[in-house]
C-alpha cells in the first residue's frame, strides 16, 4: 500500500508559531487557483470554493490510481488585497477586498493531469465556476508568517504587529499579497478555535 503524503507535515511553511511572527523562505509551490472580489460571506465566494474542491479530489484520486502516489488534500488558502490595504487590515471593509482562493497540489501535477481532471468534473455535475479554475505556480520567497487562533475578524491586531512592527524592525518591507492558510473548517469548528497561518511576502527595505 503506497504511503499517503501529507505536505502540511513535510513543508516547514505550513507550520507557524501562535502570535509570534518569524521570517522564512517559502519554496515555489503549485496551486489550483480561482479569483474573486468582495465579501467572503457571500454566494460568490462559496461558488469559488465549491469549484476548487472537486478538482482537488479528482487530482488526488488520479495521482493515486495512475502514479501510485497518494496524498492528503491540502487546506484552503487565500491571497487577499485591496487598492487601499487599510480596508483589509484596519477598517475591514470586506466589500473592497479582492481575493484568489487556492488549494496546493503536488509538484508532479502536470497540465495534462489538470486538463483531464477538469474534463472529468465537467462530465459530472460541473460547479458553476469550474472553467475559471487554473493551475499556477506561486513564487513567494522570503516571507513573514505567524499563526492566528480565533475568529477571522480578530486577525487585525496580529496583522498590525506583523506589518508595522515586526517587518520594519527586521529591515524588511512588504512585497506581495497577504496570504492566509485555513487549517480549520469554519463550518464545523467554534470560531474561537480556528487556526489560520497569516503570511506576508517581504523584501529587503531600501
Amino acid at each position: 500500500m503506497p504511503t499517503k503524503l501529507d505536505l502540511k507535515r513535510e513543508l516547514p511553511c505550513y507550520r507557524a508559531r501562535r502570535d509570534s511572527p518569524e521570517v522564512l523562505d517559502v519554496p515555489d509551490l503549485q496551486y489550483l487557483m480561482i479569483d474573486g472580489h468582495g465579501d467572503p460571506n457571500t454566494p460568490v465566494y462559496e461558488a469559488a470554493v465549491a469549484s476548487l474542491y472537486p478538482l482537488a479530489y479528482t487530482l488526488k484520486f488520479a495521482s493515486k490510481k495512475e502514479l501510485g502516489r497518494d496524498y492528503v488534500v491540502m487546506p484552503l488558502e487565500g491571497l487577499w488585497w485591496s487598492d487601499d490595504m487599510a480596508a483589509f487590515t484596519t477598517a475591514r471593509d470586506k466589500s473592497r477586498w479582492s481575493w484568489t482562493l487556492m488549494i496546493m497540489v503536488p509538484g508532479w501535477t502536470t497540465t495534462g493531469m489538470f486538463d483531464a481532471a477538469v474534463e472529468k468534473v465537467r462530465s459530472k455535475r460541473a460547479p458553476a465556476r469550474l472553467e475559471d479554475v487554473r493551475l499556477e505556480t506561486l513564487a513567494e520567497g522570503r516571507c513573514v508568517q505567524a499563526l492566528h487562533v480565533g475568529a477571522y475578524d480578530d486577525e487585525a491586531d496580529l496583522l498590525r504587529r506583523m506589518h508595522h512592527e515586526f517587518i520594519p524592525r527586521h529591515g524588511l518591507t512588504m512585497a506581495g499579497r497577504h496570504h492566509e492558510i485555513y487549517l480549520g473548517d469554519p463550518r464545523r469548528a467554534d470560531p474561537s478555535t480556528l487556526r489560520t497561518i497569516l503570511r506576508q511576502p517581504v523584501t529587503e527595505a531600501s
